[in-house]
């Protein structure tokens, strides 16, 4: 599974509080995913940050 975040983030910090292992904000302040690869363990999460991103801005698959 992988993660990207496209550049319709409007950096809400909300992926980064439901995922921390995959996603942070960058310096820029839009999120970026640290892990393109998604661990095993944080699927679900990373899946739940991409199905609640106000934006749509998240990719994961």
């Amino acid at each position: 599974m992988k993660a990207t975040v496209n550049e319709e983030c409007i950096g809400c910090g909300l992926c980064e509080g439901t995922c921390p292992d995959v996603f942070s904000i960058s310096d820029d302040g839009v999120a970026v995913a640290i892990e393109e690869d998604v661990p095993e363990d944080a699927e679900d999460a990373a899946q739940e940050a991409a199905d609640n991103c106000p934006v749509s801005a998240i990719v994961v698959e």
